[in-house]
């Protein structure tokens, strides 16, 4: 058994639609609530970008990796934060990692809101899971709070 986080590539048509995704973003079209997400690249230095679903929960905004342990994951765990773009509309923001036992509404709510997109991403967990299942599967899903900072 491997002790590799959990992380599922992109297959290259979604490595080709994530980028007509955060293309489209840059260009101000938000594609159901989708921003392109710039964070500085912990080797290289350089912003790296990708696109994200930034979601809203009890008034508060977070990122989470529906793919797991990806490397805007591990970017923003070295930056602590970066920016996302709509168009001109850029948003530096700070980010905190939650724990695990704290992701549970979280991945609720962004799974009833996003589950059409990502379900397939989380092994058999949905919205409509148990609470037991959604926090089995939390580990595999970092999630990321965040805050605008301008």
């Amino acid at each position: 058994m491997s002790s590799a986080p959990y992380y599922l590539k992109a297959s290259p048509l979604g490595t080709w639609f994530n980028g007509l995704v955060g293309k489209l973003a840059r260009l101000g079209v938000s594609l159901a609530g989708s921003a392109e997400l710039s964070v500085r690249g912990r080797k290289s230095g350089e912003m790296q970008r990708i696109p994200v679903n930034p979601h809203t929960c009890e008034g508060r905004q977070y990122l989470v990796s529906a793919r797991g342990h990806s490397q805007w994951v591990r970017n923003m765990r070295a930056a602590h934060g970066g920016e996302l773009r709509v168009g001109r509309k850029v948003r530096p923001f700070r980010a905190v990692e939650l724990p695990d036992d704290e992701k549970l509404p979280i991945l609720r709510t962004y799974l009833e809101r996003w589950g059409w997109q990502v379900d397939k991403y989380f092994a058999g967990v949905t919205a409509s899971s148990s609470d037991a299942e959604i926090l089995a599967a939390a580990s595999d899903h970092p999630v990321f709070r965040i805050t605008v900072t301008d």
